[in-house]
């Protein structure tokens, strides 16, 4: 290998990750069809598509899933192109174990750091949780659910932990609809609500218990063998596209 690859490497790394408005868009809206399982794992992301849908060139598509790709919620085949990632069952696990690891320590810095206006705001989110489910709005109820666990990071106060949790629940997403069982739900509002309870109360041992009886609750869900199913890109972004 020559001396100039890592450095070689690290500017291509740059260039997948680089943001721009346009491609913050693009990023964030596919990033949203798959926290809402829209997008199913193993979905074919064809550029000449997505750029069709979203108006830009291939070059703009191709950062958004490289960017994706880095974070590890797209594959990049060679000679193929990108498809959204089908997590393994080992992998499945392998997540949610790493979710465990880490969302134990975050919730012991949220339970030391939370404020007043923190247990409001994440009320709130379990309340709007109740409404999407009461609603049979499961889409939406999986994009909150995920955003619970991410403003728990936030009030933690590390941003490292924040980036590693929000990949950590993207991919969890892409696992929920492949490997769930029947209509069962992945994540719980009352266990939420009880998780909140003992931040609120400085219960650091308690609210870490907690998460991981949680985490344990949605692996129990999960059936890791179920096959996938298609999807169809203009139809997933065709009111975003239009709005």
């Amino acid at each position: 290998m020559s001396r100039t690859a890592p450095t070689a490497a690290l500017n291509l790394a740059k260039e997948a990750t680089r943001k721009t408005p346009q491609n913050d868009r693009i990023y964030e809206e596919m990033l949203a069809a798959i926290l809402e399982q829209r997008l199913a794992p193993g979905t074919k992301l064809s550029e000449d598509t997505l750029g069709e849908i979203f108006d830009v060139s291939r070059t703009v598509v191709r950062t958004v899933l490289q960017r994706l790709a880095h974070e590890r919620i797209v594959q990049i085949q060679p000679n193929r192109g990108a498809f959204v990632s089908e997590p393994s069952p080992e992998e499945a696990r392998e997540v949610l174990q790493a979710r465990r690891l880490i969302e134990e320590g975050v919730i012991r810095l949220a339970a030391k750091r939370r404020t007043e206006k923190d247990i409001n705001d994440l009320r709130q989110m379990v309340s709007e949780e109740q409404q999407s489910l009461d609603s049979g709005n499961h889409q939406a109820w999986v994009r909150q659910s995920g955003d619970f666990h991410l403003k728990l990071a936030k009030i933690a106060g590390n941003q490292t932990l924040t980036a590693y949790i929000r990949e950590l629940v993207s991919r969890t997403s892409l696992i929920i609809v492949q490997y769930q069982k029947g209509n069962l739900s992945s994540c719980s509002c009352d266990e939420h609500t009880e998780i909140i309870d003992a931040i609120n109360g400085g219960n650091e041992e308690l609210a870490a218990e907690l998460m991981i009886s949680h985490l344990n609750a949605c692996e129990d869900q999960l059936s890791l063998q179920n096959e996938s199913p298609e999807s169809d890109l203009f139809a997933i972004f065709s009111k975003t596209s239009n709005s």
